[in-house]
C-alpha cells in the first residue's frame, strides 16, 4: 500500500468517527445507546444484520475454507437459514418485543427469574468477547501483511479506532455504518472477481481449473460422526438450523439490532429481508474462493506469499488482502482495504455495545444499582462498558489461532459451544408452562458439559452438532427438572408463552404466514441450485 491507498483508509475512517459523534449528539440515556430511540427502519436493520455477520471473518474465512477446506460445501450452511428466520418470526423475537427488553436476557428473568439470566448474561459476555477476538485477529492479519507491523501493534491500533467510534455513536451509528459496509463489501467482492477471472482467462477457464472435487456443494458421504465429515450435508443442515435460529434469535449481538426497530411488524420484516438476502452474498464471496483458487492452481508459486517470517505452512486467510496488493492497482487496493476495516469494525463495535448492554442491564443495574439511575448517569457507565469490554475482546485475539486454521470455522465452534443450550432456554421460555428457573439452569449447566465432553472425548464428532445436542440436552433435562421445583408464575396467562393466535397476541399489521411460507419455498429454491451446482 502506498500514501494514496492510506489516504483513502484514513478518509473513511474520519468520516465515520465524524458521523458517530454527529448521531451520538442525540443520545441522552442508556436506551437510546442501546436501541437508538426504537427509530431504525427494517431495510437498515436487515442490512447490519447481514454486515455483521457476513465480515471480515467472512470475506477473509470463507475464501480461505474454499481453497484450503472443504470447497464449496460452506454453502450447505446456508440451507438452513431461510428456516431459521421462519422459527425466529413465530416463537422468539415477537416475545422480546413485547417486554421492550433492552438485553434478551432480561425476558429470562420475567419469565422465570434472576438465575437463568445471569447465567446465560454471563456465559454470552464470556464467549462473545472470546469469539470477537476472531474478528479482530483477522484484520490485525490483514495489517500485518500490508505493513509489517506486529500483530500486537495491529490489533491495538484497530481496536483504538473501533472503541472511539462505537463510544461516540451507539446502537443506530454501528446499525447506519453497516448499511454503507454492506455497499463496501459487495463492491470488494466484485473488484477481487472480476481481476481474478481476468487472470485465469475468464468464467469457463475458473471452473476448469478449480479442483473438481472442490467444486461439489453437496456431500452426502456421512452424517458427521467421524473424522473427515465434518462439512456433509446432514450436520450442515441441522446444525446450522440450530445455529442459526440461536444466533439471530437468543444472541444479543443480532437481537439488539432488531430490538431498535419501530415496530415488531418491522422487525419481523427485517428477518424476512434478511432470510432472502444472505445466500446470494455468501454465494458471492464463496465464489470469490474459486476465483483465486484457480488461480493459485495456475501459479502455485503464490502460496509463497502466505507465509511471513519463519512459518513453513501458508495461512489462507491472508490469501484475499495479499492477493489484492499483488494485482489491484493503487487506490482500488485501498478501496478493497476499506471494504475489510469497514467489516471488522462494524462486527467489533456492534459487539462490544451489545456486551456493554448486558453488563449494564443484567449485571450493574441488576445487582449493584438500588434505585434508578439518571439517564446521563447512565450514558456514561454504558460508555465506560464499551471501553472495559473493547480491551477484552483485543486480549482474546491472541488465542484465535490455537483454535481452527480457518477464521470463519474458529468463530462457528466458538458459538457452537453454548448456542445449543441458550436457544433450549429460550424455547423453555415461550413453548412450555411448566418450566422454571431452578430446572432451566441445571439444564443449560448440563447442556453445555455434554457440548465440552463431546469436543474433549469425540473428536470425530462434527461441531456443528454440538448445536443439535446442546439444545436437545438442556430442553429435555430442563423440563424434567423442572417438575420438581415450583413455578413462579402462570406463564401462559401472562403472555410469555406461544399461542396460536400470534396476530392477536403480538398485535401484528400482516399475514405473516405468508411471509414465512415464502421463506420454507425460498429453502427449497437454494437446495435446487446447490443440487444442480453438484450434478450438472
Amino acid at each position: 500500500m502506498n500514501a494514496w491507498d492510506w489516504t483513502v483508509v484514513a478518509v473513511y475512517m474520519l468520516g465515520m468517527i465524524g458521523l458517530s459523534a454527529v448521531i451520538g449528539r442525540r443520545q441522552a440515556s442508556g436506551r437510546d445507546y442501546y436501541l437508538g430511540g426504537n427509530r431504525v427502519s427494517p431495510w437498515a436493520t436487515a442490512l447490519s444484520t447481514m454486515a455483521t455477520q457476513c465480515s471480515t471473518n467472512s470475506l477473509l474465512g470463507a475464501p480461505a475454507f474454499v481453497i484450503a477446506g472443504g470447497g464449496l460445501l460452506w454453502l450447505q450452511y446456508e440451507l438452513a437459514l431461510p428456516l431459521a428466520m421462519v422459527g425466529v418470526m413465530l416463537f422468539l423475537l415477537p416475545f422480546f418485543r413485547q417486554h421492550r427488553v433492552i438485553s434478551v436476557y432480561e425476558f429470562l428473568e420475567i419469565r422465570f427469574g434472576p438465575g437463568s439470566r445471569t447465567l446465560l448474561s454471563v456465559l454470552f459476555q464470556v464467549l462473545r468477547a472470546f469469539a470477537t477476538g476472531v474478528t479482530v485477529y483477522g484484520i490485525a492479519l490483514v495489517l500485518q501483511v500490508l505493513t509489517g507491523m506486529d500483530l500486537w501493534v495491529a490489533v491495538l491500533l484497530l481496536g483504538a479506532v473501533t472503541v472511539l467510534y462505537d463510544l461516540l455513536g451507539g446502537i443506530r451509528a454501528v446499525i447506519y455504518s453497516d448499511v454503507i459496509q454492506m455497499v463496501l463489501l459487495y463492491g470488494g467482492i466484485a473488484v477481487c472477481m472480476v481481476m481474478a477471472l481476468r487472470l485465469v482467462g475468464g468464467w469457463s477457464e475458473m471452473w476448469a481449473a478449480f479442483p473438481a472435487d472442490k467444486a461439489v456443494p453437496l456431500d452426502f458421504s456421512g452424517w458427521g460422526l467421524r473424522e473427515g465429515q465434518t462439512f456433509t450435508f446432514w450436520p450442515m443442515l441441522l446444525g446450522g438450523f440450530f445455529l442459526y435460529l440461536g444466533y439471530y434469535g437468543c444472541d444479543q449481538t443480532q437481537v439488539q439490532r432488531e430490538l431498535s426497530t419501530r415496530s415488531v411488524d418491522d422487525t419481523n420484516m427485517s428477518l424476512f429481508i434478511n432470510g432472502l438476502l444472505r445466500f446470494p452474498l455468501v454465494l458471492s464471496y464463496c465464489l470469490v474462493g474459486v476465483a483465486i483458487g484457480a488461480f493459485l492452481q495456475l501459479n502455485p508459486d503464490f502460496v509463497q506469499h502466505l507465509m511471513v517470517g519463519a512459518e513453513t505452512e501458508p495461512n489462507y486467510n491472508r490469501i484475499v488482502p495479499v492477493f489484492c496488493v499483488q494485482y489491484l492497482p493503487h487506490g482500488v487496493i485501498g478501496l478493497i482495504m476499506v471494504s475489510l476495516f469497514a467489516a471488522a469494525m462494524s462486527s467489533l463495535d456492534s459487539t462490544i455495545n451489545s456486551l456493554s448492554a448486558t453488563t449494564m442491564r443484567d449485571i450493574v443495574q441488576r445487582f449493584f444499582v438500588r434505585r434508578e439511575m439518571p439517564p446521563r448517569a447512565e450514558l456514561l457507565v454504558s460508555r465506560l462498558l464499551t471501553v472495559f469490554w473493547g480491551g477484552v475482546c483485543m486480549a482474546f485475539s491472541f488465542s484465535v489461532s490455537r483454535i481452527s486454521g480457518s477464521i470463519i470455522e474458529s468463530i462457528n465452534k466458538i458459538s457452537s459451544l453454548a448456542n445449543g443450550p441458550i436457544l433450549a432456554t429460550f424455547l423453555l421460555a415461550t413453548l412450555t408452562r411448566r418450566a422454571n428457573d431452578a430446572g432451566v439452569m441445571i439444564g443449560i449447566v448440563t447442556g453445555f458439559t455434554v457440548n465440552v465432553l463431546v469436543w474433549l472425548l469425540l473428536p470425530g464428532v462434527s461441531w456443528l452438532w454440538w448445536n443439535v445436542l446442546g439444545c436437545f440436552v438442556t430442553f429435555g433435562v430442563g423440563y424434567v427438572a423442572s417438575l420438581f421445583f415450583q413455578a413462579r408464575i402462570p406463564a401462559a396467562e401472562a403472555g410469555l408463552t406461544f399461542r396460536l393466535n400470534a396476530r392477536e397476541q403480538f398485535g401484528y399489521r400482516r399475514h405473516w404466514w405468508r411471509y414465512q411460507l415464502a421463506l420454507v419455498v425460498y429453502f427449497f429454491v437454494i437446495l435446487a441450485v446447490l443440487a444442480w451446482m453438484t450434478f450438472r
